[in-house]
């Protein structure tokens, strides 16, 4: 880049890519298709779901062949993920896989003046950007692009494997799912102990044709109102750290005053009421805004017939609260964890059928932000073992989110690194609002 007075100035760019190469199955399939069904379609403009996982020590060379190998074993049973999006004739959207083309693009990068250390930081690193694929690509892109793309970047002292997986053909579930086979192979076994349930045309059988934008810059134009441009904020990313005996002791908080006959509150009903009061809280809202609490249920034991916990593809729905800030500050915490579990029990397979039928009589593609306004949206689950992940050469040292679908208000929860009832809950929020929950010792207890 050239200065004012006519010199160059040298990018300083951390993260160098040394090489791309195209990953197949090593198994021969011929041709697959599987559709794309009412569960997955919402997710087409979203964006790409990123991972990234750290892990120290290693001859990266030694390790990116291992990877390598390993992917291709584990391609055979996943196979969607080498495949690309496809329409049929009718223009509904399938996943199509051929031998013939398709695969996984594989990226391999140094960053040599970067640390496991650095990129594990509560606070998210900038450079994370560089580290994982796919940053700011809709999931519609597909159309063009791998299903899976992965970077295994050499840091000074170990590796960072980030994944980009296209959310219109799996959900978190599925994600973990290939991710710990991924590993399973890599360790040494020669078969993956859970295989995946590929059969989509159990969870939902219905043929919706979808008129879609080319790209993300023509989405972008066709969402914006009246023209407008949506101003942005700025916004914060950063992991709280919550021991067993705080999730003990929020669990035992909500549930001290229950009256008889009453349905205890869950992990979750409880830690998503001590969130969503914290970032109201943060916020500084109007006794009569409104706040949204989102979260993405698993549907897989709620649908008719219920599906396996190895169903690979998307089974999710997003569950909605809604309260005056003020109605949900001037409560208990039990207040809104009641509001909770009630919204969320009464998801059942009537409300699930419902909903997919209202959307397929009206298909809308949806944005992360559409989750609501002054919104607190959950992903991921505690429940995902993802410090299970171990290609052979141990446990990750971190495990985050990436960049893209992140807004304010975004929350993941993850299984700490060391196990047990902790949770990392990985937060994004405006950054004066994110400020004051760093303030707020209702909020950190002893994080």
């Amino acid at each position: 880049m050239a200065t004012e007075n006519g010199k160059k100035e040298m990018v300083n760019m951390r993260v160098k890519v040394i090489g791309k190469t195209t990953v197949f199955s090593s198994e021969k399939f011929g041709r697959r298709e599987c559709p794309l069904v009412t569960f997955d379609l919402p997710y087409l403009t979203f964006f790409y779901n990123q991972k990234v996982l750290l892990y120290k020590g290693g001859v990266f060379e030694e390790m990116v062949e291992n990877l390598k190998e390993g992917l291709r074993v584990v391609l055979g049973e996943f196979y969607p993920l080498v495949g690309r999006l496809g329409q049929d004739e009718e223009g509904v959207l399938r996943v199509v896989c051929d031998d013939a083309y398709g695969g996984v693009e594989v990226s391999e990068a140094v960053a040599e003046d970067v640390d496991v250390a650095e990129l594990a930081e509560d606070e998210t690193s900038s450079i994370l950007k560089e580290i994982v694929p796919y940053t700011g690509i809709l999931n519609l892109e597909g159309l063009h692009r791998p299903l899976l793309a992965v970077q295994f970047t050499k840091l000074r002292d170990g590796m960072a494997i980030g994944c980009a997986f296209n959310h219109a053909i799996l959900d978190g579930n599925s994600t973990w799912h290939f991710m710990s086979s991924w590993a399973e192979i890599c360790r040494g076994s020669t078969t993956i102990s859970v295989l995946p349930f590929h059969d989509r045309t159990k969870a939902r059988n219905t043929r919706v044709k979808l008129e879609l934008p080319k790209s993300a810059a023509e989405f972008k134009r066709l969402t914006q109102s009246n023209g407008e441009t949506k101003v942005v904020p700025r916004f914060r990313e950063k992991i709280f750290r919550f021991s067993e005996s705080a999730i003990d002791k929020i669990k035992s908080d909500v549930n001290s005053n229950l009256s008889n006959g009453s349905k205890p509150f869950s992990t979750f009903q409880s830690l998503g009421a001590h969130i969503w009061m914290a970032i109201t809280r943060a916020r500084r809202l109007k006794p009569e805004d409104y706040t949204v609490f989102t979260v993405f249920t698993d549907c897989r034991k709620r649908v008719d017939p219920k599906m396996p916990d190895n169903y690979f593809g998307n089974l999710i729905q997003a569950v909605f609260t809604v309260l005056p800030a003020g109605v949900l500050l001037a409560n208990p915490p039990e207040f809104g964890a009641s509001m909770l579990q009630k919204v969320i029990g009464m998801h059942d397979a009537k409300a699930i059928d419902d909903r997919s039928k209202e959307w397929e009589s009206a298909p809308k593609l949806f944005q992360y932000e559409d989750a609501g306004g002054n919104c607190v949206a959950v992903g991921s689950s505690p429940r995902f073992r993802v410090y299970d992940v171990d290609f052979g050469w141990g446990k990750p040292e971190a495990v985050r989110s990436g960049s893209n679908n992140r807004f304010d208000g975004m929350v993941y929860l993850y299984q700490a690194k060391s196990g047990g009832r902790n949770i990392d809950v990985e937060v994004s929020l405006e950054a004066g609002a994110m400020e004051n929950l760093e303030k707020d010792q209702e909020f950190l207890m002893e994080v």
